[in-house]
């Protein structure tokens, strides 16, 4: 037994996890996402079968999920950036408001109740859904992204949401960027960028504001050095991030190679069975 598991147990969560850097490693290449959107749920349901209480349980999700899509991320942006798809004026106008944006949540992650995390994932999942589903080519916003204050409030908001969620920023950056006429294999490359500049902080941040959850609960293994560091399961991020790093590059040739109409359908509804799952649980406590 290991912090209240048999070995089978262990041995099905240790699985499922390598199986999901797997996916989350694609979806990031195809979608430019850091593939929290798939990381967040799952390790919610092992951390629920490890028994980490309830109180912790959704900012642990987070924080490991930003520890997991420093690497991912970076391999993305990599494979992305050879192929001259990057936007990088964008990001020269992004990086400064987003990672302040970041910081911000950060901060509030220290101090905010775990039903705020769940509340802002249900809303940002459900509308990410709506958009994958039913959205066309035909929605927009304008015909190129704003210029000035407009778009440094964009850069902010794709910071301190996609720290609250534990994503890399894509779904954000992507709607944004496709309702502003830019092409989606472009929006999608500097999406990619977008997640390392939320990562690295973003996970450095839930690092600090998880440091008093080992004291606070002594008994709890999961959250205790060297399992963990504040709200990072080292654990968690060791298994998921091998795959991730070899299946990200795939995902990347997937999306230049294919329209991704039938993905962004299967997983807009992914999104939407996910964030009815949070919804249960802020309704039951599950």
């Amino acid at each position: 037994m290991i912090a209240g598991l048999d070995i089978k147990d262990i041995v099905e969560l240790a699985l499922l996890l390598i199986a999901t850097g797997a996916l989350s490693g694609f979806l990031a290449g195809v979608f430019g996402i850091g593939g929290g959107a798939i990381l967040v749920p799952v390790f919610y349901e092992c951390f629920r079968i490890a028994g980490v209480p309830l109180e912790v349980r959704m900012p642990l999700c987070i924080g490991t999920s930003l520890a997991v899509i420093i690497p991912t991320s970076i391999r993305s942006f990599q494979a992305h950036y050879k192929r001259g798809a990057v936007d990088t004026a964008i990001l020269r106008v992004w990086w400064l408001p987003i990672v302040i944006g970041v910081v911000a949540g950060s901060v509030i992650a220290r101090y905010a109740p775990e039903r705020l995390f769940k509340i802002v994932f249900v809303c940002v999942a459900y509308s990410a859904a709506a958009r994958l589903i039913f959205a066309r080519e035909g929605w927009k916003f304008g015909d190129d992204l704003p210029k000035g204050p407009l778009m440094r409030a964009y850069g902010f908001c794709v910071g301190i949401l996609s720290t609250l969620m534990g994503i890399g920023g894509g779904l954000f950056s992507n709607l944004l960027m496709t309702f502003y006429g830019r092409p989606i294999h472009q929006a999608v490359a500097t999406s990619s960028a977008l997640a390392v500049l939320i990562s690295i902080p973003g996970a450095l941040g839930y690092i600090y504001a998880g440091w008093p959850a080992a004291a606070n609960y002594p008994a709890v293994a999961a959250l205790q050095i060297p399992f963990a560091l504040g709200y990072v399961s080292l654990i968690g991020a060791v298994l998921v991030m091998p795959m991730s790093l070899v299946t990200a590059p795939l995902g990347v040739r997937a999306a230049h190679a294919m329209s991704k109409r039938t993905l962004e359908v299967a997983f807009g509804c992914y999104l939407f069975i996910v964030g009815s799952r949070f919804v249960m649980s802020l309704v039951g406590g599950l």
